[in-house]
């Protein structure tokens, strides 16, 4: 008996109808994983912003400041980060100092590790799309410094001349309509989006500020105004300016006060954004609503009040 075969055709149907498959469900697949990184970087942001509340708790109601002002004491630039003594931490590893889930493996009280040390403790500090961004400066998730915590002082030169806005009442905020933080693109925001450099994870400075991440742990929001503070403290200009990481699909995550993430676009927070990617930063068409704490379309703090 003859034994039967596909034939050429038939192979070639088989092979396209499996190319086809491909086609329709790669896309699917990729969509799903990537909604799978959305999730997870917004169940770290929840417990992120868990911990922003429990450090309130515990500091008789001040809510965190972005990074201690630098004092010319020594000892009075290190801060507990639950696991040892940090050098000027930021936000995120003294309220993670409370939450109970600690910022970095081996804290360091030297100053020279202050920007460099490595966010390494826990995988809650990483967002699944910025993975890589480890360092203490150039980090993921921007904290909303100018309306909850900025205890940095108005004069570098000059600390009698005060903090810029610290300490903030956490009970005085309208929680579930104030962003607490979010995906952080850092200092690039200012620039176009073809002009931007990859992330320094060793925490260096980008002499450019083109790097995405670079000082991203401090988000600044929608509108500043020109006698105020940015998110690196020295180079305060509004083409420094940081805003929203749309990392996820075109979209960012943000935490609010009361615990909440919502996945947004920048412009319905507030933003402005140009046509080449890059964020408007002193213009009325930008609304603060979200981030004064109050509802209202706020300035943010100046330096010279």
């Amino acid at each position: 008996m003859r034994q039967q075969g596909f034939t050429l055709i038939e192979l070639l149907v088989v092979i396209a109808i499996i190319a086809i498959l491909i086609g329709i469900l790669l896309p699917a697949l990729q969509g799903a994983r990537e909604t799978g990184r959305t999730v997870v970087c917004a169940s770290r942001m929840r417990q992120i912003a868990m911990g922003w509340q429990m450090y309130a708790n515990e500091n008789k109601d001040v809510s965190v400041p972005v990074q201690p002002g630098r004092y010319a004491e020594p000892d009075l630039n290190l801060y507990d980060v639950g696991n040892g003594l940090q050098f000027r931490p930021r936000w995120f590893a003294l309220l993670g100092a409370v939450g109970g889930f600690t910022a970095y493996s081996n804290p360091s009280e030297d100053a020279a590790d202050e920007h460099s040390i490595q966010v390494d403790g826990s995988e809650v500090f990483l967002c699944p799309n910025a993975f890589d961004w480890t360092s203490t400066r150039n980090f993921g998730y921007g904290y909303n410094h100018q309306f909850l915590g900025n205890a940095r002082f108005r004069s570098q030169s000059d600390p009698s001349a005060g903090l810029i806005r610290f300490p903030v009442r956490a009970s005085s905020l309208h929680a579930s309509s104030t962003v607490m933080a979010a995906d952080s693109l850092g200092t690039a925001a200012g620039k176009p989006e073809a002009d931007r450099t990859p992330n320094r994870p060793d925490g260096s400075r980008d002499p450019d500020r083109l790097a995405v991440g670079g000082h991203g742990y401090a988000l600044d929001p929608p509108r500043m105004i020109a006698d105020g503070d940015y998110a690196d403290i020295r180079s305060r200009s509004p083409e420094h300016r940081s805003a929203p990481d749309e990392r996820h699909r075109g979209q960012a995550n943000f935490s609010f006060c009361d615990g909440h993430v919502e996945s947004s676009n920048a412009i319905d927070m507030g933003y402005i954004k140009r046509g080449d990617g890059s964020f408007e930063a002193i213009t009325d068409d930008a609304d603060n609503a979200l981030f004064s704490g109050n509802g209202l379309d706020d300035d943010p703090p100046s330096l010279i009040d």
